[in-house]
């Protein structure tokens, strides 16, 4: 189904920019954290029922890789592709990448119409991964995007070969101690620089002793409103019905959930789920051990293919 304008909710659910000038501001910080990573070969908009998602591709060197399932890569809540900047290079020298800027979160997407609801959020991917001409991708996602990720492992799996969750979001509730930690990360941000390192491994967010990591968060802040609902957690008779060979990448430490439970329930759950607990990191996995999870990664879509 189409969702036409006449049926959208209140525009309250639209996420915005505040203004031009520190959208560009904003802009000008991304493409800083950009440039720590691979160098986009390309940049698309897809045209959506939901608005305009702006895509990055990264493309390998050996034109033998290029013929490999690509890679779709969908960051987490108030972000934008930027965050994989220490996962593109890698990545992108095994498999083609594609990384999604979610309409609704501070990118270069243009949100329109609310796709937080489960199955207006699966409509919308697969009609980003229908434009770009993607029928069969590993889709990878962190935190609200690992619950994108396993939203359509459930609701429309056809187009994926695997999901990747990296600590993700759709497996409990969120809770007051997550948010809590969000809000200090935030004010730490405003911390005097001499106490940044400590509270960046107290926190475990390198966003604070990272200067562009720190202005693009601060910024991003500032420029855009946010404007949707935690997600809610799939059930278990959902989970049940997941067939996608899954990977599920946990922090030890993680604030969005609990490891140990979520390594034993979700296998038994999903046959075709694999589950892992990363020692020494918390909710980033991916940034805090680039290095070992992007050959966790690359692995996992190796024996899937």
């Amino acid at each position: 189904m189409t969702v036409s304008r006449t049926e959208t909710r209140p525009q309250a659910e639209v996420g915005r920019y505040v203004n031009d000038a520190l959208r560009d501001r904003y802009f000008a910080a991304c493409d800083a954290v950009y440039a720590l990573g691979a160098p986009a070969h390309s940049e698309t908009d897809v045209e959506t029922s939901f608005g305009t998602t702006h895509v990055y591709r990264y493309e390998p060197a050996d034109p033998a890789a290029r013929s490999r399932t690509p890679v779709v890569l969908v960051h987490g809540a108030s972000s934008n592709s930027a965050m994989w900047y220490p996962n593109t290079p890698a990545l992108s020298a095994a498999r083609p990448v594609y990384a999604i800027d979610t309409p609704g979160d501070p990118g270069r997407s243009v949100h329109r119409v609310p796709l937080h609801q489960p199955e207006r959020a699966a409509q919308w991917l697969d009609e980003t991964l229908t434009g770009l001409g993607l029928d069969r991708v590993h889709l990878v996602g962190s935190s609200y995007g690992g619950w994108l990720a396993l939203n359509q492992a459930h609701r429309r799996p056809d187009q994926l070969a695997s999901a990747t969750l990296l600590d993700p979001g759709g497996l409990e509730k969120v809770g007051l101690r997550f948010l809590a930690w969000i809000f200090v990360s935030l004010f730490a941000t405003s911390a005097p620089k001499a106490l940044r390192p400590r509270l960046a491994k107290w926190l475990e967010q390198p966003v604070l002793v990272m200067p562009e990591l720190r202005a693009m968060i601060r910024l991003g802040v500032r420029a855009y409103r946010v404007r949707r609902p935690a997600p809610l957690p799939l059930s278990e008779s959902e989970l049940s019905t997941v067939r996608t060979p899954l990977y599920l990448v946990l922090g030890t430490r993680s604030l969005l959930l609990h490891p140990r439970r979520q390594v034993e329930r979700v296998p038994r759950l999903i046959p075709t789920a694999r589950a892992e607990i990363v020692s020494d990191t918390g909710h980033g996995p991916q940034i805090d051990h680039a290095d070992e999870i992007n050959r966790r990664m690359l692995r996992f879509m190796e024996s899937v293919d």
